[in-house]
């Protein structure tokens, strides 16, 4: 079963080029490119509303810390 799995993951880039080529000898219809273009205007909103709610606190980070044997977590200092 390893075997076929690894057969599986290697031979999966090799079809994926067979149907890109298959696929790239005709023109993509007007609704596959506005699909498309939803789907990526969509993808870069959602990185960019994840960049902004997830900021860390103002200030600089002061790493976690070794000191006398005990380890002081990292925490945001103004």
């Amino acid at each position: 079963m390893i075997r076929l799995a690894e057969l599986v993951l290697f031979l999966s880039p090799f079809a994926a080029y067979a149907v890109w080529w298959w696929l790239g000898r005709v023109a993509p219809s007007p609704a596959v490119l506005a699909v498309t273009f939803m789907f990526l205007a969509a993808f870069g909103a959602a990185l960019a509303w994840f960049g902004v709610d997830r900021r860390l606190a103002p200030g600089a980070y002061v790493p976690a810390r070794l000191v006398d044997g005990r380890i002081i977590p990292g925490h945001a200092a103004p």
